[in-house]
Formats: structure tokens, C-alpha cells, sequence
């Protein structure tokens, strides 16, 4: 029998029949809610057929019908008041499953995250698209429903948000533009590696939100729950709706925290660190600082991730700093990398290695890091590759620095607008969504095969502004987007390997050889990285200026 669960507690399916409550009961439930009216179909058994069979098994039963289309507030009450008391496992059906699933759903608004609320529902076979806003207004139908639209509304303010807004309304300063984005805070994340190198202080590295919202558009500082596209909707906290013309996705991705084993618990002590959080950063220069000998671990998890280089920038400026104190020999390094080779385009692997080389660094190929436990000074690593697959390795350590496993947030990953992986599905060189066409995506959160920066949204901003306003009749060419990102390869202070790269690996310069050969270390590279990127950030992309990031027209 297929039994679809939702929780531990609760699956659903569709109609059971009396003679199938032996396979009820040997499955283990211990109840079962009939959510479908008697009478509803010509050969349906009726509630007192099913509710006989039941008592032969001693399974309690409950009868909850509803009709279709017409779950009432008072039903969804009833639902959960009868999980309370209900012996578990429970088994609820319907039909088909699909009023049972939705009568769950709404009685957990409010108990759950939506996103985890539909991802649920979705895993099981049910979309709960058409139950959202009733979801987002605690499980309760909306009796306000009050909207507010805007000609363009963005999701996200961060980089990638931040520079399409400013680069639209540097083209048609008149558009009408909403950005929709919780946050107060809008950092500058490419710092933090250098925050965790003692180069910068965290403080550079962040600006109040409102700061950094380009003027003329509309600041909506809530939090985006559920897309309604075929209505041209976003749904917010609260079950507000934001009505638009055009939308653009660029949330970032999420940072899956919870995806190792012990890692929150121990996050900020026990020599445990990140610089992919902005408080931990400091952290990360303190036990540099203070390491002097034992053994010190790296660790990079499948991709995609956010800047593929950064978990290993780090270990080449620590690995500096103690040669620099005289202490490298008494330090033991080590890479733990969840992917096959050390850099993804094969250019800049040389110079890599031969920093690899100096500083003594072990390379842990497909070693993905699954546990870690800080007050022992242990980690554990699944071989994910070759000889050994699956194999788990321990290992101890003295400092650890931990790139955490990243994935599209909840709420994209269970919207229409998610490809199979959960990002969101456009097309890699217009950036518009493959199927609804007044809907682009840029940043972190797009599907597209290339490399997760800020350099990349920095060349998709001018993209996305080009093409959804000649979708508006407003430019007469569409643009296109070649897949460039940028991987500014810290290996010591002072120097960097400058990673520029497009689609399938392409290397795509932005300076001729002779001023930065990018797959070479470069003191330029370096007071590229530290002087003059951040004020491009700041002051030119998130201002709509387009410095070295003019988009290419479609078709050459």
C-alpha cells in the first residue's frame, strides 16, 4: 500500500478499503481520520464499513468529512484537535490524499515554517500552491485581502538584489520598483576573508540596509513566503500579497547549518570556525593568531557553494601567517574537499599547488564532513568517491574551519519556479525563467552552471536590467550573459591568483596578460582585491554603475 508521511506521526493516502485494515494494522498505525464524506462516489465503502473493519484490528477511528473545495476553519480544528488525541501513527485519507494532506497542512500554520509545510506536502506528492495564502494566514481564510502591486518587485537585497534595482533605474529612473527583504543589515561578503586574515575589520564589511536601497525604490521589509506565479503573486509573512508586473528572484542561497552533525552547537568556540558568517570571521584570525603548533583542518562541501575558492583562501593565508611567525613546521594542515581536484579550472591549479606544496598542505580528496564534535576535537568525513565510498573517516583537530553544505533557501526550493536541484529555473544566458516570462533570476539563487559570486551578479545585474526592459519595449536588444564569475585566490598576503572564468571553464580576463596574468600570483591582483573592490562594490555596483560589467547584446 502506498503510504505518503508527512510527519512521523501522520501519512496520508488515498481511499482505504475494508479488506486492506490488515495491512493498516501491520503497518503499524494505530489510527486512522476518514476525511471523504459517505456517498461520494459509487463504489466507496461507507464510514461504518471501514470504521468495523478497524474495531477487528483495534485501530481507533475518526470521522472528519469534508468536501471538496470546502475545507471550513472549523474542519481544520477538528483535524488537529484529532492528531492531539489520536494514538499514533495516524493514517488519514480522502479520495485521493489531497484533502487529508491540505487539512494537515493548514493545521500546522503557525507550528512549522511554510516552507517546510509544503516541502513536506510536495515530497509527498501534493501541491499546496493553491492553499498558500490560507497557509501564510494561519491555516484561517483570508478575510482581509488587502494588496499592494508595484510594476518590478524584487526578492532579495542583497548584491545581487541591490545591483539590478540600481542598474534598471539608471536606465529609466520613471520604473515603479519594490524590494522585498527582511534584513536591516547588507554586507559585503567578499571581506570577510580578508576579516578572517586580520586585513580588514568586520565593520567594513556592512551597512544598514536602508543605506544601500537605491533611492526611488520601495522597501518592503518583510519576508517572502511562497510564490503564486500564474497570478502574478508573492506571498509574504502574514499572508499579505504583493502584486507585480514583473519579478525578479534574488534571495542568495542558504547556508545549511544543520547539515553537519554538531556543527551549531560548537560554532564560535572549541576551535571551530567560519568565514562564511560574519560574526565568526574575527574568530577565525583569533585562532590563527593563537595556534602554534598541532593540527589545523579545512573543509569545503559538495558544490555549488558560494565563492568555490573561499575554503581554501582561507588555509593559504593561515598557512602565511605561520610561516611568517616561524611556527608552519609545528602546524600539520589539511584539506578536506567533498569534489575531486583542488580548483575547478584546471588553469589555475598549478599555482596552487605549488602554494600547496610550501606550506606542506595534505589534500583529503572527496572527504565530505558530515560530524563534528568540538569539545573532543573530532570531525568525521564520508569518502563520497572511489575506492572506500562511504567510508567514514575520523579525525582530530586542533582549529577547524568549516564551510558549511549550501543549498536555495526553503522558500524557492518549494515554489513553482525551482528546477529539479531547487534553484530557480532560467535560462543560463538571458537569466528569465524558462517558464514564465516576466520572471528573471540572478545571484546566488539562479540555476545557471556557473561559479556563485559577487562578481558574477555584478555582470548579470546589467543583463536582467537590459532584457526585462526590452521585454518592456524600452531597449531595442536583448543582452546575454556569458557566465563570468570571478575567484580572487588569496594564497599569502600580498598576492592572489585571479580566477576569472565564464562557462565550461572558459577563461575570460578582464585585464590583458601583461598587466594581471591571472594564472600566476600578483601583488596587482592583491590591491585589486583589498583597495579597489570594495569601493567598486559600494560605490559603483550597488549605484548602477557598470565599470568593466557592460552587458554583451544577444547574438554578438
Amino acid at each position: 500500500m502506498d503510504y505518503k508521511f508527512l510527519t512521523d506521526d501522520l501519512a496520508v493516502r488515498p481511499q482505504v478499503e475494508p479488506k486492506e485494515m490488515a495491512d493498516v494494522a501491520s503497518a503499524g498505525f494505530k489510527s486512522i481520520i476518514v476525511n471523504r464524506p459517505d456517498g461520494e462516489g459509487a463504489d466507496q465503502p461507507t464510514f461504518e464499513e471501514v470504521r468495523q473493519a478497524a474495531a477487528e484490528k483495534g485501530i481507533e477511528i475518526r470521522y472528519l468529512p469534508v468536501a471538496p473545495g470546502k475545507i471550513s476553519d472549523e474542519n481544520v480544528k477538528e483535524f488537529g484537535q484529532a492528531m492531539a488525541d489520536l494514538p499514533k501513527p495516524v493514517l488519514a485519507f480522502c479520495r485521493t490524499g489531497t484533502r487529508s494532506a491540505t487539512l494537515w497542512a493548514l493545521s500546522e500554520a503557525g507550528k512549522r515554517p511554510i516552507p517546510d509545510i509544503l516541502g513536506r506536502a510536495k515530497t509527498a506528492g501534493y501541491d499546496m500552491g493553491g492553499a498558500v495564502r490560507r497557509i501564510a494566514n494561519q491555516g484561517r481564510v483570508p478575510t482581509d485581502m488587502a494588496e499592494t502591486s508595484h510594476q518590478i518587485v524584487i526578492v532579495g537585497g542583497g548584491s545581487a538584489g541591490a545591483a539590478v534595482a540600481a542598474s534598471l533605474l539608471h536606465r529609466d529612473d520613471s520604473l515603479d520598483i519594490a524590494i522585498i527583504d527582511p534584513s536591516e543589515v547588507h554586507y559585503y561578503q567578499p571581506g570577510w576573508t580578508l576579516v578572517g586574515a586580520g586585513v580588514f575589520k568586520p565593520e567594513a564589511t556592512r551597512k544598514n540596509m536602508a543605506d544601500v536601497i537605491p533611492a526611488g525604490v520601495k522597501w518592503i521589509r518583510e519576508a517572502v513566503v511562497a510564490f503564486e506565479p500564474e497570478a502574478n503573486a508573492v506571498i509574504l509573512e502574514g499572508c499579505r500579497v504583493v502584486r507585480y508586473e514583473r519579478l525578479i528572484v534574488a534571495p542568495g542561497l542558504k547556508l545549511n547549518w544543520d547539515g553537519v552533525a554538531g556543527l551549531t552547537e560548537t560554532l564560535g568556540k572549541n576551535g571551530v570556525t567560519s568565514n562564511y558568517r560574519y560574526d565568526l570571521a574575527p574568530y577565525t584570525w583569533e585562532l590563527v593568531q593563537r595556534t602554534k603548533s598541532g593540527r589545523a583542518l579545512f573543509t569545503q562541501p559538495p558544490m555549488p557553494i558560494k565563492c568555490a575558492g573561499a575554503p581554501q583562501k582561507v588555509m593559504y593565508l593561515s598557512a602565511d601567517h605561520w610561516r611568517s611567525q616561524g611556527v608552519l613546521k609545528n602546524i600539520g594542515s589539511e584539506f578536506y574537499n567533498a569534489g575531486p581536484v583542488l580548483f575547478g579550472v584546471k588553469e589555475y591549479v598549478p599555482a596552487l599547488m605549488e602554494y600547496v606544496k610550501a606550506y606542506g598542505i595534505g589534500l583529503k580528496f572527496q572527504h565530505n564532513l558530515v560530524r563534528i564534535d568540538g569539545p573532543a576535537k573530532t570531525a568525521w568525513f564520508k569518502k563520497t568517491g572511489g575506492e572506500g565510498e562511504g567510508e567514514i573517516v575520523e579525525t582530530k583537530f586542533d582549529m577547524i574551519h568549516v564551510c558549511p553544505p549550501q543549498q536555495a533557501p526553503d522558500f524557492i526550493r518549494v515554489s513553482p519556479l525551482a528546477d529539479a536541484a531547487g534553484w530557480v529555473d532560467v535560462d543560463p544566458a538571458t537569466l528569465r525563467h524558462k517558464k514564465y516570462e516576466n520572471i528573471y533570476a540572478l545571484g546566488d539563487v539562479g540555476g545557471m552552471p556557473n561559479a556563485k559570486t559577487a562578481a558574477a551578479a555584478r555582470k548579470q545585474a546589467p543583463v536582467v536590467a537590459e532584457n526585462l526592459l526590452h521585454d518592456m519595449g524600452k531597449v531595442q536588444k536583448a543582452a546575454a550573459y556569458d557566465g563570468y564569475g570571478s575567484c580572487p585566490l588569496t594564497v599569502e598576503r600580498g598576492k592572489i591568483v585571479l580566477a576569472e572564468f565564464g562557462y565550461g571553464g572558459k577563461l575570460l580576463p578582464t585585464f590583458p596578460k601583461w598587466v594581471i596574468d591571472g594564472t600566476q600570483p600578483s601583488r596587482l591582483a592583491w590591491y585589486l582585491k583589498e583597495r579597489v573592490l570594495p569601493p567598486v562594490y559600494w560605490q559603483a555596483m550597488l549605484k548602477g554603475r557598470e565599470y568593466l560589467a557592460k552587458p554583451e547584446r544577444a547574438g554578438g
